[in-house]
């Protein structure tokens, strides 16, 4: 952390947990629900992760497994209500993360910045046991879907309700083409987490810095600061 950062916010999803292990919770949610049709349920879970596979975030997941196993028939509303009312008692933060936001909490303003449903993604907040860890929380999907990320309109009113220059921010996210380009269009920095699907992700745009995971990039960030 170096003397100008006054603010860190951080993305969720395969940043501060596996996705994928929400993920396979909800796809089990579905197949129960898909069973009032009948749906084979082995086979019908293996077609939602093959389909998850080839991009969680493509859409219309559900629809394409159900056409996999040639099943048209199956009405899709019911699934999608199983899928959004997942809500797991327990979620598990990557290693080292919760640490490291204890470590920044105190030192500098710490928020969290998500896309996604936003029901959703508060339900993983509780599970994480992160519902009071942030100063800030901002779902783009409750400013409009259309201010998702790669826009930096989230970053923006996160940073407008801390009072923090974006120029005296740093982002810490896992998707380069998202999380480091929503940090680029803000003016803020930005340290890419090199953890969960995107991983492989090339670096375009680039961040100011990478590391492993969140618990090293704040780690140089504290260094950075001289503390230890």
């Amino acid at each position: 952390m170096t003397d100008d950062v006054r603010a860190v916010l951080f993305d969720l999803d395969d940043t501060l947990f596996e996705q994928a292990s929400w993920l396979a919770g909800a796809w089990l949610e579905v197949a129960a629900a898909a069973q009032a049709w009948n749906v084979d349920r082995t086979r019908f879970l293996a077609a939602l992760h093959r389909v998850c596979a080839d991009g969680s975030d493509r859409g219309e997941i559900i629809d394409r497994a159900l056409a996999r196993i040639r099943r048209h028939d199956v009405a899709v509303a019911p699934l999608l209500t199983a899928f959004r009312g997942y809500a797991p008692a327990r979620l598990t933060p990557y290693p080292g993360v919760t640490d490291a936001l204890d470590a920044l909490r105190g030192r500098v303003a710490v928020g969290l910045v998500s896309d996604g449903d936003p029901a959703i993604q508060r339900a993983k907040l509780r599970a994480l046991g992160m519902e009071s860890t942030f100063d800030i929380v901002v779902l783009g999907d409750e400013l409009g879907r259309e201010h998702r990320k790669p826009s930096p309109a989230g970053l923006l009113t996160a940073l407008v309700a801390l009072g923090v220059d974006p120029a005296s921010a740093v982002v810490i996210g896992d998707r380069p083409s998202t999380d480091i380009a929503a940090a680029a269009a803000a003016g803020a920095r930005a340290i890419r987490v090199r953890t969960g699907e995107y991983a492989r992700e090339s670096d375009s745009p680039r961040p100011w810095a990478t590391a492993p995971d969140v618990s090293r990039a704040v780690a140089g960030l504290l260094e950075l600061a001289g503390v230890s």
